[in-house]
């Protein structure tokens, strides 16, 4: 496995063991970590601490160059909020865990050029699927029932 996805999948566990909902993520920059999170949004009761968020937000200040030599990892398909950071920053590429339980905005990333690559991993398809079946409550508060519904 990957081990840029392996520490993101980390982070999705963490988040997970803290109560929250496990999406995790890291921002990396010529092969190295440069800011890792996971989801907060129940933590911290954050409206915006989504994993992607989290990792860009402890990555701290960046020059652009930085972010347009990175490559961001998440365990699932980035949303509207995330893919719009994304491209913010001018961030190349996009690695995600699994797009199966939830598909976010990667026709918008790729329509941007962006470089979206999906792993369809088992670790973080089973982690999601275990979270929404436990947890409805918490996943429709964050993604809504109607966007469920409609995949």
């Amino acid at each position: 496995m990957d081990p840029f996805l392996h520490a993101a999948i980390e982070e999705a566990q963490l988040g997970l063991r803290e109560g929250g909902i496990p999406i995790g993520s890291v921002l990396v920059h010529r092969g190295r970590i440069i800011g890792r999170g996971h989801n907060r949004r129940v933590q911290r009761g954050s409206t915006i601490l989504h994993g992607e968020m989290d990792a860009l937000e402890n990555a701290g200040r960046q020059a652009a160059k930085v972010y347009r030599e990175s490559v961001l990892y998440t365990t699932l398909s980035p949303c509207a909020m995330c893919s719009g950071a994304i491209l913010l920053y001018g961030i190349p590429r996009v690695v995600i865990g699994e797009n199966q339980t939830f598909l976010g905005e990667e026709a918008l990333l790729r329509s941007r050029g962006v470089q979206v690559e999906v792993h369809d991993d088992a670790t973080c398809i089973q982690m999601m699927r275990d979270f929404i079946q436990a947890r409805p409550e918490l996943w429709n508060e964050d993604i809504g029932e109607d966007e469920i519904a409609s995949r």
